[in-house]
């Protein structure tokens, strides 16, 4: 264990079978957190439970769909019965597919909507009926530079995520008076996601006609500080707005991104 800044936090993590979500599983554990872990692929979800449960860690894990409002209402209700309690919620889990306005598919956008945007308000929905009984909790989105500013071949994806920051502030403001903090995170590009190794670097070495390395330092060279965004930039800034260091923030939508969005 670390500082144990939140020991014994029940904590939801939405999208927690891989990447980022996995990330910030084995991280808030590391902090003393009871994690709850949602995924919708069940294989990913059983390995991340099974090591979560070796550190002594594991809540009740799920198999949902965070755009079903039954799966979702019904699992909020089991957790809130075993734990009396729900501390923390990190909407983590989303979806990006890339392309070009003209070209993007209806259904496509539809989908990233519903994941990113809607799966967001189901989950904090559900949750803040808890936290306000009980007068407390918190909720952060795992938001991205592209809620920030518009996002090459990706207007779906960044329309998502500017609706996730007036969703967040929004939700703030209705939750405040319960003593229910609610910010946003904003990464910068994390290279090693699988999102970016099994797809968007091949996506783009074909698009540009370059080698996925020269795509790579492409992105590198945006940055100010001169690197990549890495899950454990991600992870010291949400256990941050997680504990009670935070107590004084909400509305917030905290860039991640080495210099490279300074709003």
């Amino acid at each position: 264990m670390k500082s144990e800044v939140l020991k014994d936090k029940i904590t939801i993590i939405t999208g927690a079978g891989r990447g980022l979500g996995e990330a910030l599983s084995y991280g808030f554990a590391q902090e003393g957190a009871i994690i709850c872990p949602w995924d919708i692929d069940e294989n990913n979800l059983n390995r991340v439970a099974e090591e979560l449960k070796k550190l002594n860690r594991l809540g009740r894990k799920a198999k949902l769909d965070i755009t079903d409002e039954h799966q979702v209402k019904k699992e909020i209700e089991a957790i809130e019965s075993e734990f009396r309690k729900i501390d923390i919620l990190i909407a983590n889990a989303g979806i990006l597919r890339s392309y070009e306005i003209t070209d993007f598919p209806e259904e496509d956008w539809r989908k990233i909507i519903e994941v990113n945007l809607t799966g967001y308000f189901i989950c904090a929905k559900y949750t803040a009926r808890v936290m306000k009984k009980q007068r407390s909790g918190v909720i952060i989105q795992i938001n991205s530079k592209s809620g920030k500013k518009g996002s090459y071949w990706n207007c779906a994806y960044a329309a998502s995520k500017f609706g996730g920051i007036g969703l967040t502030q929004s939700i703030a403001l209705d939750l405040a008076p319960f003593n229910i903090r609610v910010n946003a995170i904003c990464p910068g590009n994390i290279l090693e996601s699988p999102l970016w190794q099994t797809s968007l670097f091949q996506q783009y070495a074909k698009k540009w006609g370059i080698s996925i390395e020269e795509v790579k330092k492409k992105y590198i060279d945006q940055v100010p500080l001169g690197r990549p965004c890495t899950y454990k930039d991600v992870i010291n800034v949400a256990v941050f707005l997680a504990s009670d260091y935070a107590s004084y923030m909400t509305g917030q939508a905290i860039n991640v991104t080495g210099g490279q969005e300074m709003r």
